[in-house]
């Protein structure tokens, strides 16, 4: 299927209402044309500067003036010719199932207790400082060493997401608003993808 996706930019997250009175969480996506570069291809959002093979691309295609420099290139299958703008009016409508996928927000070195959620240690018993320590990771002689994929402290988060069955409540020009949470940060890359 095509013409089924399209990317755009989380804004903010709110709350609003049902017209029965209903407190429901939103998402504020803003929803910029994607111009289509090549084949399955398309430019969004703006940089100050891009780098020299891009920027001959686009003067090839005659699209250096219309984009400037795009912030982002991404695969996305449409119907539409090069120089034309997959529209939010063109994929979704007031009602549509989607699936919203991004990237998670990045929380930096987390603990075993924060990334998985480890009870951690007695907090008695002579045991002063090490009520959010790990414990004991491998086993003995056989095999000899610890597991790969062992749960333990490392970075968290910045992870890719994808959060299925979020419904479209409002389109209003270029923002899609949208009933549910979705991942990522303020003003981070999201691909939006009918159901």
């Amino acid at each position: 299927m095509v013409n089924d996706a399209i990317y755009g930019f989380k804004l903010k997250q709110d709350q609003s209402y049902t017209p029965e009175g209903l407190r429901i969480p939103v998402t504020y996506i803003k929803v910029e044309p994607n111009v289509v570069v090549g084949k399955d291809l398309v430019a969004l959002g703006h940089k100050h500067s891009i780098s020299k093979p891009w920027q001959g691309m686009l003067k090839k295609i005659s699209l250096a003036s219309i984009l400037g420099g795009p912030r982002f290139m991404r695969k996305l299958e449409t119907e539409k010719n090069v120089g034309e703008k997959v529209q939010i009016s063109d994929v979704f409508n007031v009602g549509d199932i989607i699936k919203i996928s991004g990237v998670s927000k990045g929380k930096g070195f987390a603990g075993g207790v924060k990334r998985h959620g480890f009870k951690g240690g007695p907090k008695t018993h002579g045991q002063s400082d090490r009520q959010r320590a790990p414990g004991s990771i491998g086993q003995s002689t056989t095999p000899g060493r610890v597991y790969k994929g062992k749960r333990m402290a490392g970075h968290m988060g910045m992870d890719n997401v994808t959060v299925k069955n979020l419904k479209v409540v409002e389109i209003k020009e270029d923002v899609l608003i949208v009933k549910g949470l979705v991942p990522g940060f303020s003003g981070g890359l999201l691909k939006i993808t009918k159901l």
